[in-house]
């Protein structure tokens, strides 16, 4: 037997309960586990047929120059000719995934073009193992080409079915045939050392190519170089893809390509530098003839032979100031050969290291020939207009510059030190009068010879220094590991994915119930009364009848509904038991708007009360939509004339629309609507209506009135006074949760009397776990559950 709630509005209590939001859950519990088997079905499926990818790294340790370089070993010290500020390893790591670099390697290994083999389920790439090549006649028209899918089927150990869906092509071909497919020259072989007639056999081959340059980016960003060790000059080069092997061939061959294009930019140096020594010593060859011609002459002029034993004495004073002159000549005639050079050549072009001292000007050609050899790298994957490619042209220009500069202010300060070092020689000679002027001409012209001589040697081994230089260029990276694949994929993650799909497959549906219960503004349950039974009583609940059940109760009815009225029953007998007795309860039965069921609620009440042995009277106050007749309908001796024509005709009597009803042993007498009225707000409002209640209340032990939705018409406000007690109706999945602030207010107001709330249409079904709800143990308690197993019961329970 279920209590009255009697709750005060000024209890403060939370409405939230966990346990019954936990609930609103489970009852959903097979499509929970429902969405939680088909997510981690989805992952399982997604595993098993996602092609794998597996990741690829190679090691390679960048060369010191300084430390690694093989002209350190010459006389000279080598490396002024060939020795480049290290890049940094970032710089390294640029011209590796420099599209040049990346594209040429697309290019040597076809990269651009893909073979597939079609499964049951999925495709798999097949590189290096397709039994059928695709050769290009010309592999240059593959570069900026749009990306072609072909669809090879052999039909013969001769003869092929190319098919192309974008082009709507479909032909026969011979094995070695010529096709022209949109600008396009190939042909299509088998893969040798395949047995024979194993051709025919093959399956149908995907061929995809694609542009050079997409392939180039597609590779470009998935290539990850970082620095590896203490040192910082380990680089290791990882990517991932489907296609092990692929990976690896690539990885391998970029850092052989990488090798190889190090190697030929200093070689280029070093042919540039030999080029210019050539050069220069076939000009310091004949300058040399012609100072050796000239001395010939001027002895053959002079008739002598020899004048060193005439002028050891001024040989002796002398040398010291010769071999200055020299010496400062000598760097004179230099400053004018790389003046020339930077005047002649083109403007960007390397210089040679030929041993300037003065002024710091060999460490300015060093710069300069750095700056170009990085500018001539840029250019091969870009033009002039690269960002990085002008700012090298700013630094080269600006370095030009400066070397002219150096070399003239070099060229002063020598010509100075000439100029004093000539002064000497003059006093020296004005002190040796008698020395002849023939020795004085004898000397500018050997020191000539001896100039050319000097750098005509010096040029000599500076060329053969270039050479060996050339030879024995030294790699700028040596590989440390080659590409390796890693045993286990790291795309998918096998395990990961199977354990979103379950997650993600749990929350899918609970987000769903959550959305639904968000959204959701009707009653369900008592639960949803709370806000109104805190000010409100509640008396009970009726459930839910289905279309084969019988919708009125009858004597020793033992089903859930008739149960749920006897606790109705009771819980109002809780309400009126202080009531006084020697009168009949004037019990108004009303809801906010029509359906909501209060003509069913009045009805099966005044039946359960008269079952007791109770007189009852059921008036069907609803004069504007009467339904109570739907229920009396099929009882014999029921009135014509109902409650409108009492209320009208004041020579009508109570008697006279007063019908006795038996049904199924059951007495109720019940007065029925009537016509419906034009004015019945009017008709209510006269003395008839509470004249009628006053004589019922009188005969009666009960009077149950059948009257309006209290917020659509005004009907059942008009009367509410009459009323000893008012039943207030709400049903399940039909009332709006806004609506129950109406009598709320209607209370507070003292609109109505003896407000009380019954919860009608309550679907017991959804509510397995209905224990938060009132009913623990249901309707049913005693009445067959007995002779249920527990297997039974729990089936009842799980999956009805």
């Amino acid at each position: 037997m279920e209590e009255i709630n009697e709750f005060s509005e000024e209890q403060n209590e939370s409405n939230f309960d966990l346990k019954a939001e936990v609930y609103k859950y489970l009852a959903y519990w097979r499509w929970i586990l429902f969405g939680f088997l088909i997510g981690g079905l989805i992952a399982y499926l997604y595993n098993r047929y996602t092609i794998s990818k597996f990741q690829t790294t190679a090691t390679m340790i960048v060369v010191n120059e300084k430390e690694n370089n093989a002209m350190s070993a010459l006389p000279s010290g080598g490396g002024t000719i060939l020795a480049l500020d290290n890049d940094g390893l970032q710089s390294q790591i640029e011209k590796l995934k420099s599209k040049q670099l990346v594209s040429s390697v697309v290019e040597e290994l076809d990269l651009n073009v893909e073979y597939h083999i079609e499964g049951n389920i999925i495709t798999v790439e097949a590189y290096k193992s397709s039994p059928i090549l695709v050769e290009f006649i010309s592999k240059d028209s593959l570069v900026d080409i749009s990306s072609i899918n072909m669809f090879i089927t052999p039909t013969s150990d001769t003869t092929y079915l190319l098919e192309n869906e974008d082009l709507n092509y479909s032909a026969e071909h011979k094995i070695g045939e010529v096709v022209k497919l949109i600008g396009l020259k190939f042909v299509i072989l088998p893969r040798s050392g395949k047995e024979e007639g194993s051709f025919k056999r093959t399956s149908t081959v995907n061929i995809r190519t694609s542009p050079v340059k997409e392939v180039t980016n597609n590779l470009i960003s998935s290539l990850i170089i970082e620095p590896k060790g203490k040192a910082k000059d380990i680089l290791e080069l990882n990517i991932v893809n489907e296609s092990s092997k692929k990976s690896e061939d690539f990885l391998n061959k970029l850092m052989q390509r990488f090798n190889e294009e190090g190697v030929q930019d200093k070689q280029e140096v070093a042919e540039n530098t030999t080029a210019f020594i050539q050069e220069r010593l076939e000009m310091i060859t004949t300058e040399l003839d012609s100072v050796e011609g000239g001395i010939a002459d001027f002895k053959r002029d002079n008739r002598i032979m020899s004048v060193e034993s005439g002028a050891a004495e001024f040989q002796s004073k002398f040398s010291a100031a010769e071999e200055q002159i020299f010496a400062l000549e000598t760097q004179l005639q230099l400053l004018s050969s790389i003046e020339n050079l930077l005047e002649q050549q083109n403007k960007y072009d390397f210089l040679p290291e030929v041993g300037i001292n003065e002024g710091g000007i060999t460490g300015l050609i060093n710069s300069y020939n750095t700056l170009v050899m990085e500018r001539n790298l840029y250019l091969k994957g870009g033009t002039e207009k690269n960002p990085i490619v002008e700012t090298l042209t700013e630094q080269l220009d600006s370095l030009r510059n400066n070397l002219f500069e150096n070399i003239s202010s070099t060229r002063q300060t020598l010509n100075v030190r000439l100029k004093e070092l000539g002064q000497r020689e003059n006093v020296a000679v004005g002190r040796f009068s008698n020395f002849p002027g023939l020795e004085k001409g004898m000397r500018s012209i050997e020191r000539q010879q001896q100039i050319k001589e000097q750098l005509y040697l010096f040029l000599l081994q500076r060329r053969e220094e270039a050479a060996i230089s050339y030879a024995a260029t030294a790699s700028v990276a040596r590989v440390v590991d080659s590409a390796f694949t890693l045993d286990r994929p790291v795309d998918p993650a096998p395990w990961l994915i199977l354990i979103s799909g379950f997650i993600i497959g749990l929350i899918i549906p609970v987000l769903i119930i959550l959305i639904k219960n968000l959204l959701d503004t009707k009653v369900h349950h008592k639960g949803d009364l709370q806000a109104l039974i805190k000010a409100v009583p509640f008396i009970g609940e009726v459930p839910r009848i289905s279309a084969d059940q019988n919708d009125v109760i009858h004597l020793n009815d033992r089903s859930p509904l008739a149960e749920s009225f006897r606790i109705l029953r009771t819980n109002l007998a809780y309400l009126i038991q202080n009531k006084d007795q020697e009168k009949g309860d004037v019990i108004f039965v009303t809801s906010t708007v029509k359906g909501e069921g209060k003509t069913f609620i009045s009805y099966n009440l005044s039946r359960t009360l008269a079952s007791t042995g109770k007189s009852v009277l059921l008036i069907g106050a609803d004069i504007r939509n009467p339904k109570l007749h739907r229920y009396t309908e099929a009882t014999p001796g029921a009135k014509e004339k109902g409650l409108s024509d009492y209320l009208y005709d004041y020579e009508v009597t109570a008697a006279d629309v007063t019908s006795a009803t038996n049904e199924n042993g059951i007495d109720v007498e019940v007065i029925l609507s009537g016509p419906i009225p034009p004015n019945p707000a009017e008709l209510l409002m006269n003395d008839r209506m509470e004249e009628l209640v006053r004589q019922s209340r009188e005969k009666y032990d009960y009077v149950i009135v059948d009257t309006a939705p209290a917020m659509i018409v005004t009907d059942t406000l008009l009367i509410s006074q009459l009323a000893d007690y008012t039943l207030y109706v709400t049903r399940a999945d039909f009332t709006e949760k806004n609506l129950l602030e109406f009598p709320k207010d209607l209370k507070k107001q003292g609109k109505l009397k003896g407000l009380a709330v019954i919860l009608n249409d309550v679907d017991y079904s959804k509510f397995s776990y209905g224990a938060q709800y009132g009913y623990s143990y249901g309707y049913g308690y005693g009445y067959g559950l007995d002779n249920e197993s527990k297997w039974e019961r729990m089936k009842k329970r799980f999956f009805n």
